[in-house]
């Protein structure tokens, strides 16, 4: 049998569910949507707190529910799940700061990052200190890899000479210290300093 065709466009669907506003934020829908977003993603206790309290205040808006009870809900679920494993903090910062790592990300850009997600300090810190499992010198290997994805310094084809303050720039902005910035732009061998920072096997990049 033939299906009905769907006279609506998704740009229509879409413009229906936002004019339908958001669903109550019920103690059940509540731990719904914290099941549907780790599903998705990989999250940290505080943020997600921040994703369900976001729920909580527009269904407050929207429909008049209690604030308090969603807060009290949402603190019932975070509870749980740390219990039950499904939050992980200390694995969260471990498994996101490699993420970033292994992109080209500074030491101090991950910990900002991880901050932002609400992981503490000596979380962060116990996160930081698991990239020596990555490289000897994690610093370095994050630099090499962010300047070789953006072809900086020796990775260059040409005009590296040209081009070498507009270089040491682009380190910096990553938040990478200038003695290293300036290491890696005036490198004469590339192969030296790659094995200095002892990445495990495979590209750089």
């Amino acid at each position: 049998m033939d299906s009905k065709p769907n006279s609506r466009g998704t740009g229509e669907y879409a413009r229906e569910r936002k004019q339908r506003g958001p669903k109550r934020a019920t103690p059940e829908y509540l731990e719904k949507a914290a099941l549907h977003y780790l599903e998705r993603y990989a999250s940290s206790a505080a943020n997600l707190r921040r994703v369900l309290m976001g729920k909580v205040e527009r269904s407050a808006r929207a429909h008049g529910t209690d604030r308090e009870d969603g807060a009290r809900a949402v603190e019932h679920i975070l509870r749980r799940f740390l219990d039950s494993g499904l939050l992980d903090d200390r694995a969260y910062a471990e498994g996101r700061a490699v993420t970033l790592h292994r992109a080209g990300h500074s030491m101090p850009a991950i910990r900002a990052r991880l901050g932002q997600k609400g992981i503490d300090a000596d979380t962060i810190d116990a996160a930081l200190e698991r990239l020596e499992d990555e490289a000897a010198k994690p610093e370095l290997a994050a630099a090499l890899r962010y300047a070789r994805k953006r072809r900086l310094g020796p990775y260059r084809r040409d005009g590296r000479r040209e081009r070498r303050e507009r270089d040491m720039a682009a380190l910096a902005r990553k938040g990478f210290p200038p003695d290293l910035a300036r290491r890696i732009v005036d490198a004469d061998d590339l192969a030296e300093l790659e094995e200095e920072a002892g990445a495990l096997p495979g590209p750089l990049g």
